[in-house]
């Protein structure tokens, strides 16, 4: 008999790899209203569950911040709940805690509701909720439940052994033939009842744990060919669709197809090739699609070598995906990088200064405390011309001040963050225009530029990590690769 009949809240865990490879939570600064925040949310571990929410201010005390689950689109993102007051941390006046009920899987926000001094703020913040595979219990705990279920079928058993002989007897009295046999008869029939029961309750957690293991997420691969006319081709893969999965659709609060991709920066996919395992050649493309799964890109002049792709894309509801995929590719000497596609062939990685072209140089400014896992903080990257002044001829690159890669050594962790955090551009426009598609995900205009830009994350693990900034200078895309160590 299965022990985990009785453990239903541990079937499932995350392997969250749906919108970054191994990077499950969301780092976000934004404003509500006249406030400045760095928001983090911890997805839950299950869906249905609890996603765990961390607010600070950056700009002085709030008087409260209440927050509430909203789906991206459909009845759920009018429908809104009562929000919940987060606490305020006992040691820590700028920070605020909360939880939050996800309910369903699919593409979410948490809607902030902030006030304070100078009046009131809101902001929504995108979180994708998936659980991404059905965890089993240990044979050991399976082995200890299994030990005291079958103790206590024996004690009911016993139980009703005696409740038809030694319970029908006043004190001092012997059992007779008759209340023995009725005794036996009755521990006979318990323990057939209790038996069938066993029987039919791990017969029905066995159909529940399958019908929850089509609800799991399953981690679309990339499959990538380099054609004979040089292209390099990437076809996407869909294993979560509902033509797929038709028995799983109603535990989506959206259903994942990929005829319904939307521009994120004015591309339906941006392409990341990473030579493995030295880190050195790094390319940042956006291919032209082809056909609904398969997109095309001119590959520039790179070095030979094994080569690690992840494709990021966008769905209209806001989820976001990230596929991964390989390839051993020869060297080449294609035609130049055109339009937002950028990258080097052979860069130097740094822990503090990355050299770019013309004597500019880009400098990784200290962090207020050595860097731990699954800690908010803002990374801040400074642009200096041969003169060691800041940079004056700085731009935005596809409408952000900049983009950043942050990339483990054993490529398991990947995460295309931005100057807002590691939310997509795309579902952050849905997010905050109401559930509509057709915002304004590509209209992220900075205003005038700075030599500096910065980059809200919390690394996922402890160990050693790539980091990959991107700004546009000169008219054409920089890259500065730094080297971080992150402790427990």
């Amino acid at each position: 008999m299965r022990a985990h009949f009785c453990w239903m809240v541990l079937l499932t865990l995350p392997l969250a790899a749906f919108a970054h490879v191994g990077s499950p939570d969301v780092y976000f600064e934004g404003n509500a209203g006249p406030y400045h925040l760095l928001v983090t949310i911890r997805p839950p571990a299950v869906v249905p569950g609890v996603a765990q929410i961390q607010v600070r201010s950056l700009s002085g005390e709030l008087n409260g911040i209440e927050i509430r689950p909203l789906t991206m689109q459909g009845p759920g993102a009018s429908l809104a709940p009562r929000p919940d007051a987060m606490r305020l941390a006992t040691d820590d006046p700028q920070l605020y805690t909360g939880n939050l009920w996800i309910m369903l899987r699919g593409s979410w926000k948490v809607q902030l509701q902030v006030e304070g001094k100078q009046g009131k703020g809101e902001l929504a913040v995108p979180v994708a909720a998936v659980s991404m595979t059905a965890a089993r219990m240990g044979r050991g705990t399976g082995a200890l439940l299994g030990g005291f279920g079958l103790l206590l079928a024996i004690a009911l058993v016993s139980i009703v052994r005696a409740a038809n002989g030694q319970a029908q007897l006043e004190p001092r009295q012997s059992l007779t033939p008759s209340l023995k046999r009725r005794a036996y008869i009755g521990m006979s029939v318990g323990a057939v009842v209790i038996l069938m029961l066993l029987v039919l309750g791990d017969l029905w957690w066995g159909l529940e744990a399958s019908a929850n293991s089509k609800m799991v997420y399953r981690v679309p691969h990339l499959a990538a060919s380099l054609q004979p006319s040089g292209r390099l081709l990437v076809r996407l893969e869909n294993p979560n669709s509902a033509s797929a999965d038709p028995e799983a659709r109603d535990s989506w609060a959206q259903a994942i197809e990929m005829s319904d991709l939307v521009p994120d920066h004015g591309h339906l996919m941006h392409l990341f090739l990473i030579s493995m395992p030295e880190m050195k050649s790094f390319w940042h493309l956006h291919p032209d699609q082809t056909s609904e799964l398969e997109f095309a890109a001119n590959l520039p002049a790179l070095p030979r070598g094994h080569y690690q792709l992840y494709a990021d894309i966008v769905h209209n509801t806001g989820f976001p995906e990230t596929q991964m995929g390989a390839i051993d590719l020869p060297a080449l000497a294609r035609q130049a990088l055109t339009g937002d596609d950028s990258g080097g062939a052979v860069l130097a990685s740094s822990d503090k200064v990355a050299q770019l072209s013309d004597g500019y140089r880009m400098v990784w400014e200290p962090t207020p405390a050595p860097l731990r896992a699954q800690q908010a903080i803002i990374l801040r990257f400074r642009v200096e011309d041969e003169d060691g002044k800041p940079a004056a001829n700085l731009k935005n690159y596809m409408g952000m001040a900049g983009h950043a890669v942050f990339v483990s050594d054993d490529g398991k962790v990947f995460a295309h963050v931005h100057p807002e955090g590691s939310v997509s551009m795309a579902a952050l426009a849905i997010a905050q225009s109401a559930g509509d598609a057709s915002g304004k995900m590509n209209a992220m205009d900075h205003g005038p530029m700075s030599a500096e830009v910065s980059f809200p994350y919390g690394f996922p693990h402890p160990g050693n990590y790539h980091l990959f900034v991107q700004v546009k200078r000169a008219g054409h895309v920089e890259t500065g690769e730094f080297v971080a160590h992150v402790g427990e």
